[in-house]
């Protein structure tokens, strides 16, 4: 293990200007440059994670700096925006280790390399408290074109990328003890799970679909359930959503026959990073051309209708409604 830490500048040099965008001269200016593409409006997303509440301490630090940048590529994804740069903010424990900060840099290179996102700046201090991370996105899309949460329109079909509920089922498979239903699954199954809370997976391959298609979007954080129904509120509609209609991969699905309560935690836990998009009836066709064309998945899930009781029903196979404690995870 290294223990000389380098100052600062030193810090910045080493680990984070070889990841840096022409616009930001090798990080050895006070701000960065970034051109937009003419016709086109800047989407700026900013998301923070802490450490033991967004991951664990002793996580990966390339996995910590993949998630990182995922989340928040997620909601340039939902805009239908396409990346252009990204901030950086670290705040370091004040225990932190030169190997730590090596690593976490290599993953986020890779992440910058593999996304075409680069790295415009940021700051780095020292926390008084355990690691934090505040990652700021910068993407385009052409004029007027961002696709917007609140404009759901009556009659849209709701359609979800992904599988929903894996990476709240793998948090759980994280911590102690580990839960009794983990014996029915097999490796490769806990594996999955364990994964999709790791490493979230952007739908950014579809921007140029959502941009084109959707009357509404949003990336899902903070659990199904809530993310769908914030959407269809905003925008005064309801919607009736069969159970069997929601994408559970089978790993999830077996989790849920060893224990049926989990189908709460699946649909509630949050930090899937998967799209809620709402397409018009006219735009269905080609909307999902487009995503098929992309290789993301996609699930129907209806159609949204006027405003009722209340914005968002879960029904089982028997058309009764499901009830859950939370709708969605919180932080306050």
């Amino acid at each position: 293990m290294t223990d000389e830490r380098p100052s600062e500048f030193e810090l910045i040099e080493r680990f984070f200007a070889p990841m840096a965008a022409p616009g930001a001269f090798g990080l050895l200016d006070d701000a960065a440059c970034v051109s937009v593409p003419d016709g086109h409006d800047l989407v700026v997303s900013k998301d923070m994670l802490v450490a033991d509440r967004h991951f664990f301490s002793h996580d990966p630090p390339a996995l910590i700096a993949a998630k990182a940048l995922r989340v928040n590529l997620s909601d340039l994804a939902a805009k239908g925006a396409v990346p252009l740069g990204f901030l950086l903010g670290l705040a370091l424990a004040e225990d932190w280790q030169v190997d730590w900060l090596e690593a976490f840099s290599r993953g986020l290179a890779a992440d910058a390399a593999r996304y075409d996102i680069p790295l415009l700046g940021g700051d780095t201090v020292k926390a008084h408290g355990g690691t934090t991370l505040s990652v700021t996105v910068l993407g385009s899309v052409p004029k007027g074109r961002m696709v917007r949460r609140t404009t759901a329109r009556a009659g849209d079909r709701l359609y979800v990328t992904g599988t929903i509920g894996d990476a709240a089922l793998g948090l759980r498979l994280l911590q102690k003890p580990l839960p009794d239903w983990a014996i029915a699954l097999d490796d490769a199954q806990r594996h999955t799970l364990i994964d999709r809370y790791h490493l979230p997976q952007p739908r950014n391959a579809l921007a140029m679909a959502v941009q084109s298609h959707a009357s509404a979007g949003m990336d899902i954080s903070d659990g199904f359930v809530g993310d769908l129904s914030k959407l269809l509120s905003k925008a005064k509609l309801s919607a009736r959503v069969k159970l069997d209609e929601i994408p559970l991969s089978s790993a999830a699905r077996m989790a849920i026959a060893a224990d049926p309560s989990l189908i709460e935690v699946a649909l509630t836990g949050g930090d899937d990073y998967e799209i809620i998009i709402a397409v018009s009836p006219g735009e269905a066709e080609p909307f999902e051309r487009l995503a098929g064309e992309c290789g993301v998945t996609l699930a129907c899930l209806g159609s949204t209708t006027g405003a009722g009781a209340q914005p968002l029903e879960i029904v089982d196979g028997e058309g009764r409604a499901l009830s859950f404690n939370a709708q969605s995870f919180a932080h306050f």
